[in-house]
């Protein structure tokens, strides 16, 4: 095998050109072919003395059950990214790294505990002790002060593998009003597997597209607004963003503490309840969590496939006019799917008032100052000579592959920030959780007396040529992500051939139930479909 410690098509290989060309080249590698065949059912034909064999991804509930072998589900994710994610000038780009720990000679691990030996990546924003976390900037690609982020830690004790890092849209899509989902210095730009030339959408973007092409069962992503929900709904498969506060942060590159949070990003809800049980719990490190450790359950035991019957659920109505036509009619026969499920739908016409969510901005920009430069000061200062946002931004103007395809305004407008005391901050986080939280999602819920409330996640996958006019339409994020509360997406049905996703949103600490009811709408529906990656040169 091939050493993919730090796979080719990172920065060494990215040779500045424009986006386009990117997607040119990975367009003709694929029609190359790759060593792993795809079968158009999610299966694969990998390579073999023997003529080949199959292997079909496993899903985590069937590692944990002892119906597939964790070694053998090791193996095909091992093979698999070595010859699908890593192919030709341009790959897929959906992993930075994998472990070193797995590519010597020695045979694989084969833990035990409630995971099982199950195989998962990390976004690459997020301490692992035995791989660097570089966020996707040329600036942290030395990153490794050889500790395990607290989640990382559950994962291990619970038996997973930590197969690796997946790629991310750098610095979690906070550099710049123009960045690029999915495009990192370090990774280059991930690809959606259902169509290369759209958008994976970010931050996220390589742990979804990840598990969308089977080269893991499951993947941590980290969301603040958005970053797990709309990759993992653009790439057809299950993602889901927990209450702040359930999920420890220590150890992970920040953007705001208000809102920050990791999750799973899973082919099923039944994995994605199964991976939280494991990384939900308190962590001294981190504040927020004090109530998590009184507040978790076992995610996978709470689920019930009957949960939607008698249950009253409110339709987000005054969201939909700014969603694509053929996402809107996905929607209108997902709701069918609830009602026959015995869902009592409520239609809610009027919603909070967003301009004063909007107000998070102000919130994100001073957070990402104060939170940035205090993780900056935690790593080791030979490895990051790069101490402060100042000095990321002195570093990014002074390195052409940083900023050839995107600048850093953001980052600039945070460093004129001047920290938690300022008033202008201290009122913008008060208003705008008022209106998301106790304003928004909790008065409509009450209102409405209602146990969850739905919207498509997001439209289809945009184009990534900045020059055209296919631009991301509608999005169901902001509200539970100002207010901090849950967020699932589950595949909803195809927009133009591209995956879509319908939202299950819930109060704070409604985990449990909001995981259940989107469970109860899958295993009504079973819309996923995986990307039959065919030949794009025919």
């Amino acid at each position: 095998m091939a050493n993919l410690s730090r796979l080719p098509g990172s920065h060494d290989r990215f040779k500045g050109t424009r986006r386009a060309g990117l997607i040119a080249a990975a367009l003709a590698a694929l029609s190359l072919g790759a060593c792993a065949t795809p079968n158009g059912d999610g299966s694969w034909t990998l390579p073999g003395d023997d003529g080949g064999r199959i292997f079909q991804p496993p899903t985590v509930a069937a590692i944990v059950d002892g119906h597939f072998p964790a070694t053998g589900a090791l193996e095909g994710s091992l093979a698999l990214i070595q010859s699908v994610d890593n192919i030709g000038p341009e790959p897929f780009n959906a992993v930075i790294a994998v472990n070193p720990v797995l590519l010597g000679d020695q045979p694989l691990p084969r833990p035990g505990g409630l995971l099982g030996g199950l195989p998962i990546l990390l976004k690459d924003n997020i301490e692992t002790a035995d791989m660097p976390t570089t966020a996707g900037s040329l600036a942290l690609v030395d990153n490794a002060p050889g500790r395990d982020a607290p989640l990382v830690t559950r994962l291990r004790e619970a038996g997973a593998v930590i197969l690796g890092k997946a790629n991310l849209s750098e610095w979690a899509n906070i550099r710049s009003t123009n960045s690029i989902s999915g495009w990192s210095a370090v990774g280059g730009q991930t690809l959606n597997p259902y169509d290369p030339t759209r958008t994976p959408c970010g931050s996220s973007s390589g742990s979804a597209t990840s598990v969308a092409m089977g080269l893991a069962p499951a993947a941590i992503g980290t969301e603040t607004n958005g970053s797990i929900v709309c990759p993992a709904s653009v790439n057809g498969v299950v993602g889901f963003k927990p209450t702040v506060g359930l999920v420890s942060r220590t150890h992970i590159v920040p953007i705001s503490h208000s809102q920050d949070t990791a999750g799973p990003i899973t082919t099923t809800v039944e994995d994605a309840a199964i991976v939280l049980t494991v990384i939900a719990g308190s962590d001294p490190l981190d504040p927020a969590t004090v109530e998590a450790d009184a507040r978790k359950v076992d995610y996978r035991a709470a689920l019930d496939a009957g949960s939607l019957s008698g249950t009253r659920i409110g339709v987000m109505r005054f969201l939909l006019a700014n969603y694509s036509a053929e996402t809107q009619a996905e929607f209108e026969r997902a709701l069918q799917a609830l009602r026959d499920a015995g869902a009592e739908l409520v239609e809610i016409t009027e919603g909070p008032d967003m301009q004063a969510v909007g107000a998070s901005f102000q919130v994100l920009m001073t957070e990402l100052k104060v939170d940035l430069n205090a993780y900056l000061a935690s790593t080791d200062p030979t490895q990051v000579p790069t101490r402060t946002l100042a000095d990321l931004i002195a570093f990014n103007a002074a390195e052409p592959r940083e900023t050839v395809l995107f600048g850093q305004e953001l980052f600039i407008r945070a460093e004129a920030t001047t920290g938690l005391e300022d008033p202008d901050y201290i009122a913008a986080r008060e208003r705008s959780f008022r209106a998301a939280g106790p304003e928004g999602i909790d008065r409509m819920m009450t209102t409405h007396n209602v146990a969850a409330l739905i919207a498509p996640t997001t439209s289809r996958a945009w184009t990534n040529d900045p020059a055209d006019d296919d631009r991301s339409q509608g999005s169901s994020s902001s509200l539970a992500a100002v207010a901090g509360y849950p967020h699932l997406t589950v595949p909803m049905g195809f927009d133009r051939g591209m995956p879509v996703g319908i939202s299950f949103i819930g109060g704070k600490w409604d985990d449990a139930r909001i995981l259940s009811l989107g469970y109860a709408y899958e295993q009504r529906t079973h819309e996923r479909r995986a990307p039959t990656l065919a030949s794009t040169g025919d």
